[in-house]
């Protein structure tokens, strides 16, 4: 079996921690797929934690024992953060993306794998020390966000659907009010899509007055489950009482003006304190 330089163990090390965050590789996993001896593997790992670390990509943490390894843990800077998010805003309220009706298109950048894998940066930075077992969304538009913050959590996603699909099997169905319209909805979630008991994140790409989340919570009930979180990438400013308490968001909507083509949207200043 080929044996590999220190330098190519070290370059494939980075590649591995970086493609499948929060996941633990044992020493004998690195020994087999190198070729080489465990304290050899331990010697690479010091070295690609030392520069992890200096890079501020993250931390990588040791587990000690016979089936001792190893698992990476990133994070995100404040610098990074606040990068991100201005970025963000930028592109958010760009006159062309109010549409009639006072609504505004945002699908594109949902759509975008450099803009989506950002804000899972910043999501799943504040939720990585929670043991999260499920990220749990509605479709359309949150389904990109969730699964690339499920990747960077190393946890599987749940989609809650508007309406019942003869494909995903037996189904818990429930009515909701809609923050926004104050109307009655329906959404629905399979009952393989995740077991009882679990933890779980809700994500949701836009919040008004909430209804939505608050649905997403209540459907959480029907399972037993926890919900840790509630992660938003866009809330309005108004109303500033929503149907739940327990949020957070990346970007601020404080108005738009339809008719001179102009959003002002903010960063979330908590997020940088």
């Amino acid at each position: 079996m080929k044996k590999y330089k220190r330098i190519q163990r070290v370059g494939a090390l980075m590649k591995i921690f970086s493609e499948r965050p929060n996941q633990i590789f044992s020493y004998n996993y690195f020994s087999e797929l190198f070729n080489a001896a465990k304290s050899t593997i331990s010697e690479d790992i010091v070295i690609v934690k030392e520069l992890v670390e200096e890079m501020s990509y993250g931390r990588i943490e040791t587990i000690t024992g016979a089936l001792g390894g190893a698992i990476f843990i990133p994070y995100i800077s404040k610098e990074e953060t606040e990068s991100i998010l201005d970025s963000l805003c930028k592109s958010f309220s760009q006159k062309n993306r109010i549409i009639p009706g006072g609504f505004i298109y945002m699908t594109d950048l949902f759509n975008n794998p450099n803009v989506v894998n950002n804000i899972a940066k910043i999501i799943s930075s504040k939720f990585v020390n929670k043991k999260i077992d499920y990220i749990v969304t509605v479709e359309t538009k949150g389904i990109p966000l969730a699964i690339m913050t499920g990747q960077k959590l190393n946890v599987p996603v749940a989609v809650i659907r508007r309406n019942n699909k003869v494909t995903e099997g037996a189904t818990v169905s429930i009515n909701y009010v809609s923050g926004s319209s104050n109307t009655i909805q329906t959404m629905s979630l399979s009952r393989r899509s995740l077991n009882e008991n679990s933890k779980v994140l809700i994500m949701d790409d836009f919040m008004k007055g909430g209804g939505t989340a608050k649905g997403m919570c209540d459907m959480m009930n029907e399972f037993n489950a926890e919900v840790v979180g509630t992660a938003v990438v866009v809330e309005t400013k108004e109303p500033e009482k929503k149907l739940v308490d327990n949020y957070f968001s990346l970007l601020l909507l404080e108005g738009m003006n339809e008719k001179e083509g102009t959003i002002n949207i903010s960063p979330n200043i908590k997020l940088l304190q």
